[in-house]
């Protein structure tokens, strides 16, 4: 029985690899001691001038931040970068942190392409039921957020 689907050699193609591997769309990794790791969608990915920039490691990153309690980081379209991570930021009651604290806290532990560009500050990061982040309603009010101040 031959792996793919049935008639259709373009589908399988794009589905399996030449060693027969599933492309799922997932970014995994394997460590020395054999576990795997998901890293992220790699549909999710941003691509910064080339480079592929994981924005669940950015999302991890954002609340270590003792005044952070949660963010989520999306694609934005850039001319000349083709897309750059923004990140969506829930800051604590009492915290007055400002954007460029923010970019400066991450810029510090990551490489200079994944850089946060623009930070928006909201009171919820909006999921699904089953605790995904819906990154198209963050993209969406980016988009409009931008457009809106021209």
């Amino acid at each position: 029985m031959n792996a793919g689907y049935v008639e259709d050699e373009k589908a399988t193609a794009t589905t399996l690899n030449s060693d027969g591997w599933l492309r799922t769309g997932d970014l995994f990794y394997i460590d020395n001691s054999g576990f795997l790791f998901f890293v992220d969608r790699i549909k999710e990915l941003i691509k910064y001038k080339g480079y592929q920039v994981p924005p669940a490691e950015l999302e991890h990153l954002l609340p270590s931040h003792p005044v952070i309690d949660s963010a989520a980081v999306i694609p934005y379209p850039d001319e000349e970068a083709g897309q750059i991570p923004v990140a969506f930021v829930v800051r604590r009651a009492e915290s007055s942190i400002q954007e460029s604290q923010i970019r400066d806290f991450i810029a510090k532990q990551v490489a200079p392409y994944k850089r946060i560009r623009r930070v928006y500050f909201v009171d919820s990061i909006p999921i699904n039921d089953t605790g995904k982040i819906l990154r198209w309603e963050l993209i969406r009010f980016a988009l409009s957020a931008h457009t809106s101040k021209l």
